[in-house]
């Protein structure tokens, strides 16, 4: 997939990336879902969305957010999360937010032109799992082992992606549950296995995008790294605000991974 969109700035090696995730978009908050991202052109270069963009997984909601980006100019990314899935009307979502210009990404990748530099986006759900101490394995009844496999489906989706946009100057990760604990913390240690899992960690390890955001952890905390890529919850509960705004430079030069 390939994007084109207008450059950040004459002389500018830094792209202004918003994200934010668990919007839950309904009827209700339909004039503060607009107004969120009203003034987003004059202030980013891409939005990412973490996730949980509809309150309860029905598709009239998916068309409260269509409406708050349709007239965005800049790109915006999407992926879905468990409130998104709850219906099983995902595919409808994905087409309502598909229809007002974003591109949602399910174990997809993406790729974008801004002034002089390329930049990849990889988009997964990310699954559950747990950390150390807490992980579900691969042993069981089925239904136990046909969540270990589709937490390794997403993993997989993620390296491929990483894998896929190794040349770009930059890459961006986003995913709605956590690789890392570190941005849990805040949230009861009991239900940690149900807010992501650490296998989700092991391709950005290996690969080193410039960025990873997630959400689904409300009560978690911002910040948090693998290895020595820095990761963020932008759930809107732990950022208090519409999303974050991130200035993402460009390394002086990308090797192939």
């Amino acid at each position: 997939m390939f994007l084109s969109a207008e450059p950040p700035g004459e002389g500018s090696s830094c792209v202004r990336v918003a994200a934010v995730g668990d919007i839950h978009c309904r009827e209700s908050r339909r004039e503060e879902a607009i107004a969120a991202f009203a003034n987003l052109d004059a202030r980013a270069d891409l939005l990412l969305l973490a996730g949980d963009l509809t309150a309860h997984g029905l598709v009239p909601e998916a068309e409260v957010l269509a409406d708050a980006v349709r007239g965005l100019r800049l790109p915006v990314f999407a992926v879905l999360g468990n409130h998104d899935w709850h219906e099983g009307r995902q595919a409808e979502i994905r087409s309502v937010l598909e229809s007002a210009g974003a591109v949602v990404l399910e174990g997809e990748h993406a790729t974008l032109e801004l002034d002089d530099l390329e930049i990849g986006v990889v988009g997964a759900k990310g699954y559950v799992g747990g950390f150390p101490g807490s992980h579900l394995s691969d042993y069981g009844e089925d239904s136990l082992r046909a969540v270990y496999r589709e937490a390794g489906e997403e993993v997989a989706a993620m390296d491929a992606g990483l894998r896929a946009t190794a040349a770009c100057d930059l890459r961006l990760v986003v995913l709605h549950y956590s690789p890392t604990e570190e941005t849990l913390v805040g949230e009861p240690e009991g239900i940690w296995t149900f807010l992501g899992s650490d296998r989700l960690a092991a391709p950005i390890r290996e690969h080193g995008p410039d960025l990873v955001v997630h959400g689904h952890a409300h009560a978690g905390r911002f910040e948090g790294r693998v290895a020595d890529v820095p990761v963020y919850n932008v759930s809107v509960p732990v950022l208090g605000r519409d999303y974050h705004l991130f200035e993402v430079a460009a390394p002086a030069s990308r090797g192939v991974h």
